[in-house]
């Protein structure tokens, strides 16, 4: 009896000692893990351009954030483009204004050098190819450094943002993974540049909308940190809307007709031709859920005459012959609409612009190769961004910045929303009740949506139909509408609208 009580503590002993040893082994080899992440890089310039007829004088920085896992290790870089301003009499009082595009997978090169930049890239505004380099760089005095700081976020895998020390790519590529990195991030961002009492807004274009509106969930109701306003560019919350390729999803060929409606009557397919654009595609909401949402909800049991009608009406506002809507038996799918349109002309129009053409190789395919709109602006775009954070804001780097995206990032996206293991039946992503809680745990938080009439990605009868349920009351919400596609700021006139309504609706939430 003795010996074995004097042997527990003898074990005990030296499984403690083993354990301190494999601790000690854990903090030497996570130490030396640290030691090799240098410090976050950062490249400082000063700089002073009018905006909205008001002299700024305002500081880039173009830099590394680090955040931290629960060790306190640093798990992963993300990479901003941050525009403050100088002198201002309480910084802490000064609007910001956290900015990311979407993807999920891009970087924020598209708001930047288009959108909300201080420097723009000059794309032809009537849907021509850009054409080739050197493109223009022009000044943005219409944009809002005026009204807000501004932070142009690249998530991980974009840009320069990357993961650090042991960490993977694939802890942050994932619905919710995205959105609780972004929310960290600005936590760290109001924490380390003291702006916890700053009027804060979040603008997202596209997928980036998906995220704006899970990180204002997280943001409003997990970190406690209050949001002034949210901006959606394109919105894309409840994505049944905005899935056209799906032979039976009703809600899809009802939401792209207003599009369409507007995109046959750019490129003169609409007989008689309407007073203007606006009444007719009020006209095309009306129709779709007055006549065609119960036409295709009746299915096989519809009448011949009723059929006969909404054919008809159908083939007048798409562009698109009776014989091909009866061939489709009234289904209208926006993806292959883009190449039937302008099928008689050898053309296809473009997904996020359908004011563009491209002259595919296959004029009988069903579906379009690529996307006309993108292909005759990107590389602009890129050669902008490159050339413009190299001589303006002085980035001297080695690290290739990744626009695209990591090429293990699409492939390993999560999109599932519950822990692997537990029951969970796949569903069309769906980011619209997390706005409508966050709208309820602040009465004071309001939307703007800004849509392009030309948008066959996002269309604009999805925006409404999406944020008019829900729960969301119709004032916390402000719809604009723009003559341009999903990056409408690619037509000048609209590019300016946009930024006149966006400083307008920050203006109005910080008063």
């Amino acid at each position: 009896m003795s010996l074995h009580a004097k042997s527990i503590p003898t074990l005990a002993s030296l499984l403690i000692a083993t354990l301190l040893q494999v601790n000690a082994g854990i903090s030497a080899e996570l130490s030396e893990e640290s030691a090799d992440i240098p410090e976050p890089t950062r490249f400082v310039s000063e700089h002073s351009a009018r905006f909205n007829g008001e002299r700024v004088e305002y500081t880039a920085i173009a830099g590394e954030t680090y955040l931290n896992d629960k060790l306190g290790e640093p798990k992963a870089s993300i990479f901003t483009f941050s525009y403050i301003k100088n002198n201002t009499d309480s910084a802490d009082s000064r609007p910001v204004t956290f900015i990311w595009n979407g993807g999920p997978g891009s970087s924020s090169t598209w708001l930047h050098m288009g959108g909300y930049g201080p420097k723009r890239i000059v794309v032809p505004s009537n849907a021509e190819h850009a054409g080739l380099p050197p493109y223009p760089i022009d000044d943005a005095p219409e944009t809002i450094l005026d009204v807000s700081d501004l932070v142009f976020i690249d998530p991980v895998g974009t840009g320069y943002s990357r993961v650090l020390g042991t960490h993977e790519g694939k802890e942050f590529w994932g619905l919710n993974e995205d959105a609780d990195s972004m929310a960290e991030f600005i936590r760290t961002w109001i924490t380390e540049n003291k702006r916890w009492n700053s009027p804060k807004f979040l603008l997202g274009e596209s997928f980036g909308t998906t995220r704006a509106a899970l990180v204002a969930h997280k943001l409003e109701g997990d970190l406690s940190i209050s949001l002034n306003g949210i901006v959606f560019v394109s919105q894309a919350l409840d994505y049944q809307g905005s899935t056209p390729y799906v032979r039976d999803n009703i809600i899809s060929h009802v939401t792209y007709v207003p599009t369409m409606a507007a995109t046959a009557l750019y490129h003169n397919k609409v007989t008689p031709v309407p007073a203007d654009l606006p009444s007719f595609v009020q006209e095309a909401r009306e129709f779709a859920t007055e006549e065609y949402l119960p036409a295709l909800f009746k299915g096989s049991t519809i009448s011949i005459e009723e059929f006969d009608r909404v054919k008809g009406r159908l083939a007048y506002f798409t562009g698109l012959s009776p014989e091909y809507i009866e061939r489709v038996d009234l289904r209208v799918r926006g993806d292959r609409f883009k190449k039937e349109l302008l099928r008689d002309q050898g053309l296809a129009v473009g997904s996020l612009d359908a004011r563009y053409t491209a002259d595919e190789i296959d004029d009988v395919a069903s579906n379009t190769a690529r996307d006309a709109a993108s292909d005759s602006i990107s590389g602009a775009y890129r050669a902008a961004l490159m050339s413009y954070i190299a001589s303006d804001l002085g980035v001297n780097w080695d690290r290739l910045y990744m626009d695209p995206a990591d090429s293990e990032l699409s492939p390993n996206w999560r999109w599932r929303t519950v822990a692997d293991g537990s029951s969970w039946e796949p569903a069309y992503v769906n980011t619209a009740h997390n706005l409508s809680e966050a709208l309820r745990i602040n009465p004071s938080l309001k939307v703007f949506i800004a849509s392009g009439y030309y948008d066959l990605v996002t269309p604009f009868f999805d925006a409404e139909y999406t944020l008019n349920r829900h729960d969301i009351r119709p004032e916390r919400l402000q719809f604009e509408y723009y003559e341009g596609g999903h990056m409408m700021y690619v037509n000048e006139p609209s590019r300016v609208k946009l930024l006149e309504d966006t400083r307008r609706f920050i203006m109005q939430q910080t008063r």
